[in-house]
């Protein structure tokens, strides 16, 4: 799974409902303690490889021993490692709990309180208001939680353990050139147990390429200005590639007889082909999409553009994309998804979907990990099995279809 410089964190993008334990270790529990000592030394070990990494960046002694001054191992994060709800809740749970509550109705007060501000930045940049407050929304429920943890810690942590490979270490010493530029302050890096900062959780990386100072105060402050977080996250999507004037998705309708086999076309080809808006408008009159059946052909159809995948650059997740879109069109008071969903359905469990992508892998339609997340590799290994097998080729995988691999030798 790829992740964008932002999205280490926003993964994680429902973290307001995550708990954030700090762990804590028993004095008497004499094993506990015995297996805290090597995991220090091993920490420290790691830091120490780190510093001519860091100074290769150039980043002086006096700001890494400033970063790393009391910074231990952060216990709690390896677990939250675990708690990625968007590759394994079944989808309409995710989207419940995204889109519903209160994001909707604070969604639509933050977009008045920033009425002009979002006009400018949507008209510097092409990115439609709705998407950024659908991004802000999922991040931090509109700035409301930002994280209150050590990134430096919790970067190091993440370093130090090898999770995702490098990432999280480059992730590190690009925190610590920040540091070393006077971009940002020691005191200022606080965010996710993931790394993530500000409004909309920008990873260093994403905060060193693409953070705005909209305010023309001398400081990108993605913190406490809500100008500035808002700007720079329109940037990043500008700068990924986002279309200005084409829709991210549409929920549509499938006529009678429908060739499943036409995955992506024009608009118009859709169009004469008897796909139709779920909400009765016309289908835009140019571009194109693809389809997507986020819970298989008997729940909602989506035609998607390339406006999506801007969005997945935030977050590699089907589900977290569609959320912020889906979002941001009610935001702007535009209909909910209509076609039911097969809630009643069997679904796989991790360790199913695991043995099915082992055995697509097998096959050599999948080649990645047998991680038991559901995400674009999946559900493109299903639809090239569906293809070849006759079956309705949307890319969900079902028990029956694990039960088929499993019986075929």
């Amino acid at each position: 799974m790829r992740l964008s410089v932002i999205a280490a964190a926003a993964l994680f993008s429902l973290a307001p409902a995550l708990a954030q334990t700090t762990g804590s270790i028993n004095a008497s529990a004499k094993p506990a303690a015995a297996a805290a000592k090597p995991a220090n030394a091993s920490f420290d070990a790691f830091l120490k490889s780190l510093w001519p990494l860091a100074q290769q960046r150039g980043v002086s002694r006096a700001t890494f021993d400033l970063a790393f001054r009391g910074v231990t191992p952060d216990p709690s994060i390896v677990a939250l490692t675990k708690k990625q709800s968007e590759f394994t809740a079944p989808i309409w749970g995710y989207l419940n709990s995204a889109v519903g509550g209160t994001r909707i109705p604070r969604g639509r007060d933050a977009a008045a309180d920033n009425a002009g501000v979002l006009s400018q930045i949507e008209a510097k940049y092409g990115v439609p208001k709705e998407i950024v407050l659908g991004v802000w929304g999922m991040e931090t429920n509109y700035g409301s939680f930002k994280g209150d943890k050590d990134v430096i810690r919790s970067l190091a942590t993440l370093a130090s353990v090898r999770y995702r490979g490098d990432f999280f270490r480059d992730e590190l010493l690009t925190a610590l050139e920040l540091m070393e530029r006077g971009h940002v302050e020691r005191r200022e890096l606080r965010g996710s147990w993931a790394g993530a900062m500000g409004h909309t959780q920008f990873m260093p990386s994403s905060y060193k390429t693409y953070a705005v100072d909209w305010t023309g105060d001398g400081h990108a402050d993605i913190w406490s200005s809500t100008s500035d977080a808002l700007a720079s996250t329109a940037n990043y999507l500008k700068g990924y590639g986002w279309v200005p004037g084409l829709p991210w998705g549409l929920e549509v309708t499938l006529p009678e007889g429908f060739d499943h086999k036409r995955n992506k076309a024009s608009f118009s080809a859709f169009s004469s082909a008897g796909v139709r808006r779920a909400d009765g408008r016309a289908l835009p009159s140019s571009g194109e999409g693809r389809l997507f059946y986020p819970a298989g052909h008997r729940g909602p159809v989506m035609l998607l553009t390339e406006n999506f995948d801007v969005i997945k650059k935030y977050n590699s997740s089907d589900a977290y994309a569609l959320a912020v879109g889906h979002l941001g069109d009610r935001i702007m008071n535009r209909p909910a998804i209509q076609a039911d969903w097969p809630v009643q359905a069997p679904r796989l469990d991790k360790a199913g979907t695991q043995d099915l992508q082992r055995r697509l892998k097998a096959r050599g339609l999948y080649n990645h990990d047998a991680d038991g997340r559901i995400g674009t590799g999946t559900r493109e290994a299903v639809r090239q099995y569906q293809l070849g097998a006759g079956e309705i080729p949307d890319g969900y995988p079902t028990p029956a279809l694990l039960a088929r691999l499993r019986g075929e030798r």
